[in-house]
């Protein structure tokens, strides 16, 4: 039976592709777009996410404070207020990344495309040869982890730290390193 299947146009692209079809990457939410600090305020007032952003951001005040900004959007408070608005503001639109579950960082690895190693260069997962099979439960994901949590995991990022850190924990250096330099991966789950 076959596995969640991520696909890319290079390797890194095809495991970010498999990573966020198994969990939810940081994001921003696409409904904070408010640009006054009065509009901010209202849309960060109408939930508890928001409120508590403003609590994080440093906003104390009063309800009665909070209730006259809110009914005057010319009310003229303080520059260092607005500050703290749009600061609570911008860390609520980010939603951050959800741990990678153990399941992926144990998992069984199935590449198919161009994989090199030395002057080996083949074509991996056709009629012809295998897809390369990695074991991920051998190798250090906390970099890998590091940035997908900083919502930092580019696709070369991805790409150079599996090769590091997986592959190489899993099968060795390979005759001289491992490249994948086609231009249509993918990669199974098992």
């Amino acid at each position: 039976m076959a596995g969640p299947t991520g696909r890319g146009g290079s390797l890194g692209a095809a495991l970010n592709d498999l990573l966020r079809s198994q969990v939810t990457p940081r994001h921003r939410l696409s409904s904070y777009t408010a640009k006054h600090w009065h509009a901010q305020l209202s849309h960060l007032t109408t939930t508890h996410r928001g409120y508590q952003a403003l609590e994080d951001a440093g906003l104390h005040v009063t309800t009665t404070t909070l209730i006259n900004w809110l009914s005057d959007p010319e009310y003229n408070i303080r520059r260092s207020y607005i500050d703290i608005i749009h600061t609570a503001y911008e860390n609520a639109a980010v939603v951050p990344a959800v741990a990678i579950p153990d399941h992926v960082k144990r998992g069984q690895y199935e590449i198919s495309g161009v994989v090199k190693t030395g002057d080996d260069e083949r074509e991996r997962g056709n009629r012809r040869a295998a897809p390369l099979r990695i074991d991920g439960s051998r190798g250090d994901w906390a970099e890998i982890e590091e940035l997908w949590l900083a919502g930092e995991l580019t696709d070369d990022e991805f790409e150079d730290h599996f090769i590091d850190d997986i592959i190489v924990a899993d099968i060795g250096e390979g005759t001289d390193g491992w490249e994948f330099p086609g231009a249509s991966y993918s990669v199974e789950l098992r």
